[in-house]
């Protein structure tokens, strides 16, 4: 069990910190919602998870499998619902991977962005999509 800490600073502003390292981040809200939109949001963090979860389940694929994806980059959209209840609509993340489409171990790494602990933890209607784009 891992454990954090908050403060809220006001203006809409968070500090979070994490227990085991003490390593601190602020949050903002976004500026379409009163905030001043100068760091992270709660949504934003959200995304960002997903995004550095997927490629870190696929990275220790990867190692277990002696397969180097040094040089694997992403980013990720993220798309808010426009009517209420607000929420994250979708979530379209873009992998651009070191090895070709056809390598032997492209479809265990597939599985392994899909099985991610933050992809399994978020609710149904998030609509997520990957797009990849393999090495030559």
């Amino acid at each position: 069990m891992v454990h954090f800490t908050a403060e809220y600073l006001g203006g809409l502003k968070c500090r979070a910190v994490h227990g085991p390292s003490g390593v601190e981040m602020l949050t903002d809200a976004p500026a379409d919602v009163g905030g001043g939109g100068t760091t992270f949001s709660p949504t934003d963090l959200v995304a960002t998870g997903l995004l550095t979860c997927i490629m870190t389940t696929m990275a220790m694929v990867a190692e277990r499998n002696g397969i180097k994806l040094d040089g694997m980059s992403g980013k990720i959209e993220k798309v808010m619902r426009t009517s209420p209840p607000r929420r994250i609509d979708s979530l379209n993340i873009h992998l651009k991977m070191p090895i070709a489409v056809d390598h032997p171990a492209v479809e265990k790494l597939k599985h392994a962005a899909q099985a991610c602990p933050v992809h399994l933890s978020l609710h149904p209607d998030i609509t997520e999509t990957i797009d990849w784009e393999w090495a030559d």
